[in-house]
C-alpha cells in the first residue's frame, strides 16, 4: 500500500510506503522521506562552519534522508552555504526480524516492535560507529571541520547508532573528543546496560530527540527511557514528541534546523531548551 501526506506550508513532502509482506520496512524505506519541492543553490565557495553526518534509517539510503540539505536552511536561513553534511550508507547485511533477508541496515534487529528491553547487536553496533567515525575523519581531513564543529544524527536505527556514537565512553588507552551535537529522530538507545557516558560528551554534547506518540515501531517508551538514562549521566537533552507514527513531522524539521543553528553557529552555549513531552 501506498499513501502521501502533504504538510501545507512547508516546501517538501513526506513519502511513506510499506510493505504488505513486511511492513517493519516503514523504519527507512517505509518512514518518511524528505523532498524538497523547489531546488536551493548552493556555493562551493562556502566556508563551511560545521557539519552533519546523518543516518537513514533500515532497509533505506542516503537518498532517503538527503534533503535536509535543503530543508533545514529553508527553514534557518543562517544554515545556507555554511554547513557541510554526510549521508552514510549502510552496509547491507542479514535482519532477523526479516528472515534473514539482506537489506541496508547498521546493525540487526532480534525483536519486534522495538520496545524497551529489545536485545541488541552489539557487534552490528560498535561496526556501525566505525563507519560513522570514517565519515567524520574525512570530514575532518578534507574540510577542515573539528570533531567539536560535527553533529551527528539519524532516524530510526540511524539514530540508535548516532546516539552510541556520541555517548559511549572509548577504551581507556583512546582519547574521547566529543561531538557539538547529536540528534535522533525516532531512535532508541542501545546497550544500556553498559551505558557510561564520558564526561566530555556530557558537559559539550547537547541532544535532540523527537519521537512520534504513536509510533508502532519505535516504541513511544523508548524516548522516555533513553532520555532519562542520559540525562542521569548529565547530558542536556531537548525531546520533542508529535502526534504520529514512525515518520517525520514539520515541526520536528523545525526543532531539527533550530539544534543545528544553536550547536554550530551559536555562541557555543549548549542548545537546550528543555523537555516539550
Amino acid at each position: 500500500s501506498r499513501s502521501m501526506v502533504l504538510y501545507a506550508g512547508h516546501p517538501y513532502m513526506m513519502r511513506r510506503l510499506s510493505s504488505p509482506r513486511f511492513p517493519f520496512l516503514s523504519i527507512g524505506i517505509a518512514g518518511f522521506v524528505l523532498r524538497q519541492a523547489s531546488a536551493m543553490s548552493t556555493s562551493t565557495t562556502s566556508k563551511y562552519k560545521g557539519a552533519v553526518v546523518f543516518l537513514h534509517g533500515l532497509g533505506d539510503s542516503p537518498a532517503g534522508w538527503s534533503s535536509i540539505e535543503q530543508v533545514l536552511p529553508s527553514i534557518r536561513p543562517s544554515l545556507q552555504d555554511k554547513i557541510k553534511y554526510s549521508f552514510p550508507a549502510a552496509p547491507t547485511i542479514p535482519i532477523t526480524i526479516n528472515g534473514g533477508m539482506e537489506m541496508p541496515g547498521w546493525f540487526d534487529l532480534f525483536d519486534w516492535p522495538i520496545a524497551v528491553g529489545s536485545k541488541d547487536d552489539e557487534e552490528g553496533l560498535l561496526r556501525s560507529i566505525s563507519q560513522i567515525e570514517e565519515a567524520v575523519e574525512k570530514i575532518q581531513r578534507d574540510e577542515g571541520i573539528p570533531k567539536s564543529k560535527i553533529v551527528v544524527g539519524g532516524f530510526s536505527q540511524g539514530g540508535a547508532a548516532a546516539l552510541l556514537a556520541a555517548y559511549r565512553a572509548k577504551g581507556k588507552d583512546k582519547t574521547f573528543e566529543p561531538y557539538a551535537g547529536c540528534v535522533g529522530l525516532s531512535a532508541w538507545l542501545t546497550l544500556p546496560e553498559s551505558l557510561q557516558v564520558p564526561q566530555e560528551a556530557a558537559e559539550k554534547t547537547p541532544l535532540l530527540w523527537c519521537h512520534g506518540r504513536y509510533d508502532d515501531k519505535v516504541l513511544f517508551e523508548q524516548q522516555s527511557f533513553g532520555v532519562a538514562k542520559l540525562k542521569e549521566s548529565g547530558v542536556k537533552v531537548t525531546d520533542t514528541s508529535y502526534d504520529i507514527g514512525h515518520e517525520s513531522h514539520p515541526e520536528e524539521m523545525a526543532a531539527f534546523a533550530d539544534f543545528l543553528e544553536a550547536a554550530l553557529l551559536g555562541d557555543g552555549e549548549n542548545p537546550n531548551t528543555g523537555s516539550e513531552l
